[in-house]
């Protein structure tokens, strides 16, 4: 059985900065690409940055500049450092990953449980 757990959610002030975690933990073969999505109230979800297993990387364009996607490949962890952060980046913040259970399988699409981020004054 494979499981993303993330941490790093919580409360900060308009200009704050929060750093998330998500590991993979379980029996796999192998993670490809990991990402991050967010949903808001009344909103759909929306992709964050993500970053392949070579460690290209991709955002979207609100988040530019302002958010960093990272990875350790040996921990099958992937990070995101938010920085000047802002009311409008309220969300609650998915991990994502593609992982192939074993070497003949398929690759998967898995989820972490979502941890919440509020900016608020």
């Amino acid at each position: 059985q494979v499981q993303l757990v993330e941490s790093g959610g919580g409360l900060v002030q308009p200009g704050g900065s929060l750093r998330l975690s998500c590991a993979a933990a379980g029996s796999f073969f192998r993670i490809n690409g990991m990402g991050w999505y967010r949903q808001a109230p009344g909103k759909q979800r929306e992709l964050v940055a993500s970053i392949t297993s070579g460690g290209r990387t991709n955002y979207a364009d609100s988040m530019k500049g302002r958010f960093t996607v990272s990875r350790d490949n040996a921990k099958n962890t992937v990070y995101l450092q938010m920085n000047s952060l802002k009311p409008e980046d309220t969300a609650v913040y998915y991990c994502n990953a593609g992982i192939r259970r074993t070497a003949w399988r398929d690759e998967v699409d898995y989820w972490g449980q979502g941890t919440q981020v509020t900016v608020s004054p």
